[in-house]
């Protein structure tokens, strides 16, 4: 309009922004039951498989791909036992599962009432092509309860404590959540899957030494791999202890840039060398086979 003032009226991708912002600022600080969507992939190996996304507003949605499960592949074999620590909604557990198979066991522990809902739904959905346990269970080095707490007011994570600390945020569950021994666990339910175990993935918002001290004895028997997050505000006393606590019982680790087919590997040679990513994902393989897992 000629010579009038031109208002610009927000684009589409605009609102949308807006409102993703405002849903996303709201999970953070008001707690919601958000419900989940099941989508489907086709992979070039296992061909189509169903996985629920949780609609929460802070949680980007999960693609199952060819090249995750491919990345299991390299550590499992259809049979196996994978036991996932810090499961979540049970991305990496299906990726797992579907490299060790119907055949196969996979243990998905969680302790997290919110994303254990979705974590059922995920362990039920392709049962002819995976066999997985949901366990709403923290790993710890003794059978106890624990406080859960949160940074978000929708708990899409969080860390335990023995004590009333807010080390991971100032929200925290009305009840608390259990803690199990591992290795006890799998001796009374497990026992016949424990020769089969090959791989231990672990993703425990800092407290991934603390699970792999508890785990030692099952470590030094069964020598599966291992894989663990190296948290970003650990210090760097706790980073060399997370090395050394694998290191003496035989270990070798390997820095990895993500959980597919070809993600670069560079070996982590001491502790120094855990202070050279500040949050960061690594595999630790056993002395007796990293030629065959590097290879």
């Amino acid at each position: 309009m000629p010579g009038g003032i031109h208002t610009a009226l927000p684009s589409p991708f605009m609102f949308q922004y807006i409102v993703q912002s405002f849903r996303r600022k709201k999970a953070r600080r008001q707690f919601q039951e958000y419900p989940y969507e099941t989508g489907y992939f086709d992979l070039a190996e296992e061909g189509r498989v169903a996985f629920a996304n949780w609609l929460n507003p802070l949680v980007a949605p999960k693609v199952l791909r060819q090249e995750e499960v491919s990345f299991f592949k390299k550590f499992v074999k259809k049979g196996d036992l994978v036991i996932d620590i810090g499961a979540n909604i049970g991305h990496l557990s299906v990726a797992a599962a579907l490299a060790n198979g119907k055949e196969g066991l996979t243990l998905s522990f969680d302790p997290n009432p919110h994303v254990f809902r979705i974590l059922e739904v995920n362990a039920r959905l392709n049962p002819e092509k995976t066999n997985i346990h949901p366990l709403k269970y923290a790993i710890t080095d003794k059978a106890d309860t624990f406080f859960y707490r949160s940074s978000e007011a929708s708990f899409n994570n969080g860390g335990i404590s023995k004590d009333e600390s807010d080390f991971h945020g100032r929200f925290v569950l009305p009840t608390k959540i259990q803690g199990v021994v591992l290795e006890q666990l799998l001796e009374e339910r497990y026992r016949e899957w424990i020769p089969k175990l090959s791989l231990i993935k672990i993703d425990t918002e800092g407290y991934d030494r603390e699970v792999i001290k508890s785990i030692r004895g099952l470590l030094e028997r069964c020598k599966p791999v291992v894989i663990s997050e190296c948290f970003g505000k650990s210090t760097p006393e706790q980073r060399a202890e997370h090395f050394q606590v694998l290191a003496d019982i035989g270990y070798d680790l390997f820095h990895i840039d993500g959980f597919f087919a070809g993600t670069p590997v560079v070996p982590i040679r001491t502790p120094e060398d855990m202070n050279r990513w500040k949050h960061f994902d690594f595999y630790a393989v056993h002395q007796t086979g990293t030629a065959a897992a590097t290879s």
